[in-house]
């Protein structure tokens, strides 16, 4: 598969991310943020486990562990707490600068050479995204914000890790993205319990809204993330991120009735652009192989060969007499 469709699919990824928040308002019970974490990533990791039947071996238990808590286990809460917090648009601004959190660590952990496009394209991205969702007047809330920035930093980690430690011999993606929302979702739980209570009574429709965040907006999205990380560098990965918000505001604008101003327009089309200069790879320079030079050799001297003599059975006739007859003519 050419990097193209690698790109193209891992993308899939932040835009299934953007239904979340048409999802979660529409179809789920209010105010449980962890309840919901908790069923995005517990079925979905269960499940998964349950089809593969491949478990951790070695030092896979605790990478599995790390790597779980990163991406599932603290990024979900964090990223609800600053949803709660804040209002939505900073909440969103806050996620943005995941991708420069991973050039950052990318450069420490992978010795990745941070490029002057990425990080152009990474505040591209956050700039164009604050011009999406930010709202004037937003009142910012330093518990809100600190949360917002801790769960990029969490999830750009697990990342970066992700593409450090890659995947056991013979461990395809989909195993991994099992291990991981299966730590992850354990994690939750408890704490889930803990700070809402006993889960709320679900309908069809909160079950149908549960049903799709835990296998498409999770199991299927995240194995994609995952596979792509494998293919891709974490810096062009991650840079697909912003895919998410503008996907929020297009479904938003489509599904919700809300309304897009020209400033949104314009910001969501500064972060598509910055979402495409991030997978921009320049071609290596081909240098052309130095041409070997000839040396002259010596010229051939042709050499003279023996004089040929007379054939060996050839003899000169000899000359006749002059006879008086003739000599008197």
């Amino acid at each position: 598969m050419n990097r193209a469709a690698v790109i193209a699919l891992t993308a899939l990824a932040p835009i299934s991310w953007g239904s979340t928040y048409a999802v979660t308002t529409e179809f789920l019970p209010a105010d449980r943020p962890l309840f919901t974490g908790m069923m995005r990533a517990l079925p979905a990791g269960l499940l998964i486990l349950a089809l593969t039947r491949v478990r951790p071996r070695g030092d896979w238990w605790w990478k599995a562990a790390v790597l779980g808590t990163l991406n599932i286990g603290a990024f979900f809460p964090l990223l609800f707490l600053a949803a709660y917090r804040l209002p939505g648009g900073v909440a969103a601004v806050t996620g943005s600068v995941g991708p420069m959190f991973v050039i950052g660590l990318s450069a420490l952990l992978l010795g990745d050479k941070p490029s002057t496009r990425a990080m152009l394209a990474a505040i591209a991205a956050a700039f164009g995204v604050s011009m999406v969702v930010l709202q004037a007047g937003a009142v910012l809330d330093a518990v809100g914000v600190i949360a917002g920035i801790a769960s990029s930093a969490s999830m750009a980690a697990g990342t970066v890790l992700t593409k450090r430690w890659g995947r056991p011999e013979g461990v395809g993606p989909l195993v991994m993205t099992g291990w991981q929302l299966t730590a992850g979702g354990l994690l939750i739980t408890p704490i889930a319990f803990a700070v809402e209570g006993a889960p709320p009574a679900l309908d069809g429709t909160n079950i149908a809204g549960y049903a799709y965040l835990a296998l498409v907006n999770t199991a299927v999205a995240y194995w994609l993330w995952f596979r792509g990380i494998g293919r891709l560098s974490a810096t062009s990965v991650t840079l697909l991120g912003p895919l998410s918000p503008i996907t929020a505001a297009v479904v938003g604008w489509a599904a919700l009735s809300q309304s897009l101003t020209a400033l949104q327009i314009a910001g969501m089309a500064l972060a598509f652009a910055a979402t495409l200069a991030g997978q921009w790879q320049p071609r290596p320079r081909t240098v052309p192989a130095p041409v070997p030079a000839v040396t002259p050799g010596p010229v051939p001297v042709p050499v003279a060969g023996p004089v040929p003599e007379p054939s060996a059975g050839r003899t000169r006739e000899p000359v006749p007499a002059l006879r008086k007859e003739d000599a008197a003519v």
